[in-house]
């Protein structure tokens, strides 16, 4: 193939900067592998990710818990203690509800339950039992929307009163500060927004696709996920439309334990007051 002199100056200049681009990453990579994450919150709209890069250490977040810590967010608990905090994300019961609140009681392990506004509406017993079972009953939003598209402070409380009015409605008492961003988009501003609401923002260190109700994993699939990455200070999430986890918690929370873990207090989460139930 010929390629022209023009396009060969270009070719070269792509080249450059894939070569350039390469190295950066690398060097990122070995700054995080010894001297720890680089990231910051950024501006701009983000989607919570992790990179998992030592088999039972803590992930990497793309915002570090130091830099989230200072917005009054985490994605971890204390990561020299084999502690295990338990979360569950409520849009739908779907059925499962039971199942999980009996396995959690089982082992004498507490949660935090983010739960949305319809959650609220439908299933009012299931929240006066995990109340009444000492779980924390945490912040989804009203409508679950993109919450890192919304800039105005006034939308913004909005869809977290909603559920807080709801909460009030059925417990007869203020609602705990503890909040989780819809499909964990957040940006800067927004984390500032539910700090000056007097929430915590609470990200995950682990979880898995089980949020499928059609399309459910099995349990090897499961376990192959959330057994080899558990790490001290784990906060996990779970979906309670996941008929999987209903089923399999019980043996999850079995293994976890003979592996030497306990299950941490939710209300250790807060990085500011926490009003409990």
């Amino acid at each position: 193939m010929f390629l022209s002199p023009k396009h060969l100056r270009k070719l070269r200049s792509v080249l450059a900067v894939t070569a350039l681009t390469l190295a950066l990453a690398g060097a990122g990579a070995f700054y995080e592998a010894h001297f720890g994450p680089v990231s910051t919150v950024s501006a701009e709209i983000t989607n919570w990710g992790l990179s998992f890069q030592t088999p039972g250490q803590p992930p990497v977040g793309n915002a570090s818990a130091q830099d989230l810590e200072a917005l009054s967010a985490r994605y971890l608990g204390d990561p020299s203690q084999p502690v295990i905090y338990l979360t569950f994300d409520c849009g739908y019961e779907n059925g499962n509800m039971p199942a999980i609140l009996d396995a959690l009681k089982k082992h004498h392990a507490t949660g935090t339950f983010f739960v949305v506004g319809n959650f609220l509406k439908t299933e009012p017993d299931l929240v006066r039992r995990m109340v009444e079972e000492g779980h924390l009953v945490g912040n989804h939003t009203m409508t679950h929307p993109d919450m890192s598209r919304i800039s105005n402070l006034d939308s913004f409380r909005a869809e977290l009163e909603g559920v807080e009015q709801l909460y009030q409605e059925i417990i007869g008492s203020p609602m705990p500060k503890l909040y989780r961003p819809p499909q964990g988009k957040f940006n800067k501003e927004n984390l500032k927004q539910a700090q000056s609401l007097g929430y915590t923002t609470v990200f995950w260190s682990l979880a898995y696709v089980d949020w499928y109700a059609d399309n459910q994993p099995t349990r090897e699939q499961a376990f192959d996920k959330l057994l080899p990455r558990i790490h001290n200070g784990a906060i996990v999430l779970l979906h309670s439309t996941s008929s999987t986890n209903a089923q399999i918690l019980d043996e999850l929370l079995t293994k976890w334990e003979q592996a030497g873990f306990t299950f941490g207090d939710p209300s250790e989460l807060a990085l500011q007051p926490l009003t409990v139930s």
